[in-house]
């Protein structure tokens, strides 16, 4: 299943890294190009509750195999796109798979995990979505600077394919519960901390996003880094977020809301010292470290905390916390945009970083006050 969140972590962030071939191809602005990238997130923010909601008597793992093969069309259709309205279409059914596959490897992790491993195993499929940021993105941004920009997506379509044939093989048949349905399923958005578990993914990982989607200039402008050096310091942040996703499994094993908390609280706070320091390369790079280990803490807490609080539909629960996910996206680097834009230099995204992650941790302590109150929801055993 890691293999299938490889090949989406790759198409989502690489893409970023080769805007100004692709506006050449198409005779259009970065900013035009950069369309591509809003297409694809609005197609993750679509398509997890509708395939979740059109697919409730699927056999999940059926379902994830089908998946990874939709992603891998979506991608081969962006490679040979003749035109940027065509790429557009393209990027969004590329998107679309890409919420309700990392939800449903999240629901089959967990159901074929022991209790007290399932926060851990919820991590291992996440971890191929932060080994892309390390090696996928950056070998894909080399390879389609040589080869020209289809070649990232002909590179993520046979990964995806792979991706494909390995769940068939080697991931254990897991069946839908019995009586499963549609309306079902949406039962769970009545979950009053479902859509607390939401709002505290989408704003809390503002925070991370209003800081990686201008790493580059900060890094040359600021902390005076090399342009050429500049993959290297994705790789570091892909690092970063590789150890942050499996430190934060095992610590969501011991305590969901723990893991939460912790990270939002680590997210301010390197959020804040990345503000303060990261005006030479030693610290600046130190700094990347820390805030890619801190921002990734939260995120198998909270797709396992989307699994416990979403019982009735916990697949549409889980593939929520990608669309939440991608708001983040959208909301970190709108914010961080507006300060940079007001003047206040390519650190400022930090600060705005640091309200962020403040934000998205108090919606996580009312979480838990919201639950002390009216009963501890406990870790769900259904299959969705």
């Amino acid at each position: 299943m890691a293999v299938g969140s490889f090949a989406i972590g790759t198409t989502e962030f690489a893409t970023m890294g080769l805007l100004p071939q692709i506006a050449d191809t198409f005779s259009a602005t970065i900013p035009q190009a950069g369309w591509l990238v809003s297409a694809y997130a609005l197609g993750v923010v679509v398509g997890a509750p509708v395939i979740i909601l059109a697919t409730p008597r699927a056999p999940r793992t059926g379902l994830l195999v089908a998946l990874a093969l939709a992603l891998a069309v979506g991608n081969a259709l962006s490679a040979l796109a003749p035109t940027l309205a065509t790429a557009l279409g393209a990027r969004f059914l590329a998107g679309v798979p890409h919420g309700a596959y990392f939800g449903i490897a999240a629901v089959v992790a967990s159901a074929v995990s022991p209790p007290q491993r399932r926060a851990r195993s919820v991590s291992m499929v996440m971890v191929g979505l932060t080994v892309a940021t390390m090696l996928g993105v950056p070998v894909s941004t080399a390879l389609g600077q040589s080869l020209g920009w289809r070649s990232l997506y002909w590179l993520v379509t046979v990964v995806a394919l792979v991706g494909a044939v390995a769940v068939w093989r080697r991931v254990p048949a897991v069946p839908v519960r019995a009586g499963a349905t549609a309306r079902r399923e949406l039962t769970a958005l009545r979950s009053a901390q479902l859509w607390l578990a939401v709002g505290t993914g989408a704003i809390g990982f503002g925070g991370m996003f209003a800081v990686y989607s201008y790493i580059t200039p900060t890094m040359t402008e600021v902390a005076g880094i090399a342009q050429g050096h500049v993959p290297w310091v994705l790789a570091l942040f892909g690092v970063g977020m590789t150890l942050g996703t499996l430190l934060g499994g095992r610590l969501a094993d011991r305590s969901v809301h723990g893991a939460i908390l912790t990270g939002l609280a680590a997210m301010a706070v390197t959020l804040a010292a990345f503000a303060a320091w990261a005006t030479a390369p030693v610290p600046a790079l130190v700094l990347v470290l820390a805030v890619a280990v801190g921002s990734q803490f939260i995120g198998p807490a909270l797709q396992t905390r989307l699994l416990d609080v979403s019982r009735e539909g916990p697949s549409l629960g889980a593939a929520l916390h990608h669309s939440a996910l991608n708001i983040g996206n959208a909301l970190g680097a709108w914010v961080g945009g507006l300060v940079i834009a007001a003047g206040h230099g390519f650190l400022a995204p930090a600060w705005a970083g640091v309200v962020l992650a403040l934000a998205g941790l108090l919606l996580a302590v009312g979480a838990v006050l919201l639950e002390r109150r009216t009963g501890t929801p406990g870790p769900s055993t259904l299959i969705g």
